[in-house]
């Protein structure tokens, strides 16, 4: 009787093992680990995951990483990126769906030097100015077809590392920065705020949706799936709202993640504190909500790029759902 209790006993706890095994969830981000992405690594570092059941891989990204290809490739489960590019590959035939929007605002901005002799717009002509490829460069080329200038003949581009070394050694007039990290490199290296102009793709109108979460359209036709990453964006929102307001604590998980120990825990936090302005829904019910108003503006702008827009036709309502957002309130 002793013999058969204790089978009974293995044979539980073994039951209870499986149920309780973690779910596997694969995010890659857009870019290298940095307080643009501190909601994923506080959601990890605080258990937020872990408390959902889920087994969470936050895959950091980099200059040769292309979110829309990794995902395509099926080597994630969600990727961050930005509108631009998510609906540039879906119309080139990967079937990404918007299923959640963090940042609701723009970060976007070109930073020249006043020296340089631009004070608008106007003064962009015949000037050099740093554009970010690998999928960054649309809302750039589709302002610039607003504004009427053909680049090589009106404007002369310069394809932009992921650094701030064209406006320093005055190669470019202008260059490409996010108002939470490159803008303040600049302003690092010893350029005073004073001698900069800045022009915000948000000021200007032509801004679109940045950082937002996309999965594979097929996927949203699998339950489980929708289930498992309203799960992961309860925990990934919590996350947000944590980082937000303790930009202390979000810098820190950051820089715990990084490997590379580039990372400090003071720029980090100027980072978030930074990131923070462009989730101004943070705290409430809608954070991580796409407004459809918002991917409508997104839509007509990337249509209105001239001879070559972003993308050709409008994708509708099938580029978008609210189904996990909708798992995640639950």
């Amino acid at each position: 009787m002793r013999f058969s209790k204790t089978l009974l006993a293995v044979a539980l706890a073994t039951v209870g093992m499986v149920a309780v095994a973690a779910d596997k969830v694969t995010v890659q981000l857009k870019w290298v680990p940095q307080a643009q992405f501190a909601g994923y690594y506080v959601a990890a570092a605080k258990g937020y995951y872990k408390d959902a059941g889920l087994d969470v891989t936050i895959k950091p990204g980099g200059p040769d990483i292309a979110p829309t290809q990794v995902i395509a490739g099926k080597q994630a489960d969600i990727v961050v990126d930005w509108m631009p590019s998510a609906l540039a590959a879906r119309e080139a035939g990967v079937p990404l769906v918007n299923v959640a929007q963090v940042f609701n605002q723009s970060g976007l901005m070109l930073t020249c030097k006043k020296a340089s002799g631009v004070s608008s717009p106007k003064d962009f002509k015949g000037k050099t100015l740093g554009v970010w490829y690998g999928g960054n460069e649309y809302p750039f080329l589709n302002w610039m077809s607003k504004l009427g200038y053909k680049p090589g003949t009106d404007i002369k581009i310069l394809k932009q590392g992921f650094n701030v070394d064209p406006l320093l050694q005055n190669q470019a007039s202008c260059i490409s920065t996010m108002i939470y990290n490159e803008y303040w490199q600049v302003v690092d290296a010893g350029v005073k705020e004073k001698d900069l102009v800045t022009f915000f793709y948000e000021k200007e109108g032509v801004a679109t949706l940045e950082d937002g979460l996309y999965v594979l359209e097929e996927n949203l036709k699998d339950p489980a799936f929708v289930a498992k990453m309203g799960k992961f964006l309860k925990a990934t929102l919590k996350g947000w709202n944590d980082a937000v307001k303790d930009p202390e604590g979000a810098a820190k998980a950051v820089v715990a993640a990084d490997t590379t120990g580039s990372a400090s825990v003071k720029v980090q936090k100027r980072q978030m504190e930074n990131v923070a302005k462009l989730i101004t829904n943070a705290g409430s019910p809608k954070i991580g909500y796409l407004e459809p108003a918002a991917y409508e503006r997104t839509v007509k702008v990337l249509l209105a790029g001239g001879s070559d827009p972003v993308i050709k036709k409008d994708p509708g309502k099938a580029a978008y759902s609210h189904a996990i957002w909708d798992a995640a309130q639950k």
